[in-house]
């Protein structure tokens, strides 16, 4: 049993209340899974911006790496959807979506889902001009969409964006 003294004591020095915190600190991080190995994500987002067949075979492997996001430096994160999305790859693209992947509206325009561009565009008009993935702007993921994202780069040029 704890006496009052003892607790004064303890309470005066935190280790009353520091290691019953770090225990369960510790309990948490041994729950935690492990980080996907950076070299692994790097791969998979290189491979999804032109590599479907590697695409598929490293989400085969490692379902997990789905969403994985790769930090180009300074804080140009992508995924292998984003790169997919820039690179105008709508059947990588469309392989993501389906197996999960976060849907973005740079992607939305690559597919041509004016729709969806439209409803983002109402609700949130900034996304206008907002940066993607290497600071490539909304239209040139439109654009990269080719003929199926025309009536997304009309729009997007009657909203006042050119680039």
């Amino acid at each position: 049993m704890l006496t009052r003294k003892d607790f004064i004591k303890r309470a005066a020095t935190g280790s009353m209340f520091l290691i019953p915190g770090m225990l369960l600190a510790n309990k948490v991080t041994q729950d935690q899974p492990g980080a996907i190995d950076s070299a692994l994500v790097k791969d998979f987002v290189s491979k999804g911006h032109t590599d479907l067949d590697g695409t598929k075979q490293m989400l085969a492997e490692i379902p997990t790496i789905l969403n994985a996001t790769w930090d180009w430096g300074n804080g140009d994160y992508e995924t292998a959807l984003g790169g997919a999305s820039h690179m105008g790859r709508p059947d990588i693209a469309q392989y993501l979506i389906d197996k999960g992947a976060r849907l973005d509206i740079f992607t939305a325009a690559m597919m041509g889902k004016l729709d969806l561009v439209k409803l983002i565009v109402a609700t949130y008009p900034a996304s206008l001009t907002s940066a993607g993935p290497h600071g490539i702007t909304l239209m040139k993921h439109a654009v990269m969409g080719g003929e199926a994202a025309v009536e997304v780069v009309e729009y997007l040029k009657s909203q006042g964006i050119a680039k």
